[in-house]
Order: structure tokens, then sequence, then C-alpha cells
């Protein structure tokens, strides 16, 4: 590994509770803090106060909330010697891309358990990226399917040798949480500055959950009231209310095993709201408000959204900055697609023939 991936770097986490400082695992591989920026064309032609946290641009090789999450998941590869990485998705995954570009700069193989999704032109382009970066791909037929392929990838890279750090869908888990709980801390910071308003919500794409956990948990800590407003994406395996405030209340316990100080906030249930209104047809379907929106924040702002996730929670956003009673604050989306293509890393993109023969048919017309 090298040194520039590896340094210790002071994170809003450590700033606000030293005594963690140098007791968490982490690769260092995110660009911080991202910026925070008035909506303001948006924001005048809705009537409303809105903001944006830059997330897009997390990263030098992948934007997102996805390096957030995997540095901390991979620093245990620091600690436990683990051998190689395997983790799971949809077809289009970017927690897998990201995943697998983040493991391999730090020396590692990563193997992806995917099930089906929608086939779009996106899509296709993560399959190609994954195998562009060295993914060793798994077709699965269904979540139930993935778990059993898992299960043997497990065993033979164990007898290999090369025991494998197992990531959770999303990077989900108390770990990877703390990412976004250093980034509710980095935003309490920025409003501190005068950089932004204290929003009085702040909008969020809802998977798996731990990118609102961490919020959740990150405000809390940070003494904002600012609420998380969770905007449900998938329809597989869905994360519930208790199930999103009970993944906060095991990220704080883990930090509260290497800070026996850290204070215990309230995380109220009425912290988190979740809107499910936004999901149309189910995980990568498309819907017309989430098209809508994409195309408003492209042409007023210059920021590029995707289909799945972050088109569905501005289309909440919008809905909530348009009404006539919203009042209540400054409104904030948490950007968490990549702006950053990893196809300009890469000389030529593989063709789809050079992918597993159980790939290939998702090229086909």
């Amino acid at each position: 590994m090298t040194s520039d991936v590896t340094a210790a770097s002071t994170l809003a986490l450590e700033r606000r509770f030293p005594r963690l400082a140098g007791r968490l695992d982490r690769v260092h591989l995110t660009t911080l803090p991202t910026r925070v920026e008035p909506l303001r064309v948006l924001g005048d032609a809705l009537g409303a106060d809105l903001w944006i946290k830059r997330d897009d641009v997390s990263a030098e090789w992948y934007g997102g909330n996805k390096p957030r999450k995997l540095e901390f998941l991979l620093g245990a590869v620091l600690r436990r010697g683990y051998g190689s990485v395997l983790t799971f998705g949809p077809l289009g995954t970017h927690h897998g891309l990201a995943t697998t570009i983040a493991a391999r700069i730090i020396g590692l193989p990563t193997m992806l358990v995917l099930v089906p999704q929608p086939v779009t032109p996106a899509v296709r382009h993560a399959l190609l990226l994954d195998h562009a970066y060295g993914a060793e791909l798994h077709l699965a037929t269904s979540v139930s399917r993935a778990a059993l392929v898992a299960a043997s990838l497990v065993a033979r890279e164990t007898l290999a040798g090369r025991r494998p750090l197992v990531v959770m869908p999303g990077g989900t888990s108390p770990t990877g949480a703390l990412g976004f709980v250093n980034a509710g801390l980095e935003l309490a910071e920025q409003i501190a500055r005068g950089e932004a308003p204290e929003p009085a919500a702040v909008f969020v794409a809802l998977g798996t959950g731990g990118t609102a956990a961490g919020l959740l948990l990150g405000f809390a800590l940070a003494g904002l009231a600012t609420r998380v407003v969770a905007v449900l994406v998938t329809d597989v395996i869905p994360p519930t209310h208790a199930r999103v405030l009970r993944l906060a209340a095991r990220a704080w316990r883990l930090l509260s095993r290497l800070d026996p100080d850290l204070p215990h906030p309230s995380l109220a249930a009425d912290r988190l709201t979740i809107v499910t209104d936004q999901l149309g047809a189910g995980y990568g379907a498309a819907t017309a408000a989430a098209e809508e929106a994409r195309q408003r924040l492209e042409q007023l702002e210059g920021v590029r959204l995707d289909s799945t996730y972050t088109a569905k929670c501005a289309a909440a956003l919008l809905a909530r900055g348009a009404a006539p009673a919203s009042g209540g604050g400054p409104l904030l989306f948490w950007h968490t697609y990549s702006a950053i293509d990893p196809a300009t890393r890469i000389a030529v993109l593989p063709e789809p023939a050079q992918l597993p023969r159980q790939f290939q048919r998702f090229f086909t017309p």
C-alpha cells in the first residue's frame, strides 16, 4: 500500500471528538470537505431556499456517497489482513464498481455477486467498467441465490489463503455509516463557518439506509435540528424507518466503544422521514417526475443526476419546495451520484464478448 493512500487525515468526527483521533480504522480515499452551495436558479424558480452538498465529487477516483463509506469499510484491511473483497448489488451497482476501484487502489481483488435489474445503457456501462477494473463477476438469479454464491466464494477464497472482507450491499453497516456520521459533522462545521444556513431538512436517496443513518447520527451529535428526509428508491428489501434508526444507534455504540465519553444524543423517530411516493414501478424503473427533476437540475444548475437514485430524490425535493405551504426554512439536497466517470482512466473499454458468458446476454438487442 502506498503512503498517500494510508496517510492519516483529520476528520470532522475527530475534530469534534478528539479522543477518536487515531482510533478509527480508515483508508484515506476521499477529498474532504465537499462543497455546499446554493441552488439559486432552481430555488428562485420555486420560491424556496435550496442548497446542495456536492458529494458527487467526494474523491478524485470516484464521487458520490460510496467513497465516504468505503474508506472506513476497507480500513479493516489494514489491521486484519484480508486478501480480497466480496460484495453484492444489482447489475448496475455503483457500490460494486466503487468497491472494485477502491479495493484496487489498496491492492486487493474484488468479487461482485450481482442480481437482475432493468437493463439500461448505464447498467451496461457499469458492467464493462466492473470488468475493466478487474472485478470477478458472478450472476445470481435472486437475493437468496446471491447468498449461496457468496458463501461458495468465501469458502474458495479462504481455502486459497485470501480471506475475503465481505461488504454488505451499499456498504451499509455500522462501520460504513461512520462515513456519513463524519459527513453530518462536516456540514455542521460549514454551517458554523457561515458557508450555508442550517437546513430544516436534508433530502437523500434511500437505498440500503447507511447514508441516512449516518447523517441522522451526525446531525444529532453536532447539535443540529436538521431532519433527514430519506427518499425510497428500492423495493428490494427496502429499509424501514425502524431499521434506519437501529443502524444509527449501532453506529453510535461502535463509536462509544472507542470514546466512552461520547455524548448519547436523542435519535427521535421524528428526526427521520421516509418518502415512498417517488419509487415508481420499482428499483431502477424510470419515473416522469424523476426525469423532469433530472432535466431541471442539469439545465438550471449544471448538476448531473442518475435516474435510479438521485433523480427520484430530487423529485421529492422539488415537490416539497414547490408546495404552497412548504415553508420551514432551507432545504438541502445531498448529492450521492458520482460526477466522475471512471471510464476516463481506462484506455479502452472491454467489448461485451470479453465479459463472462452469463453477462453477455445483457448486451444483445
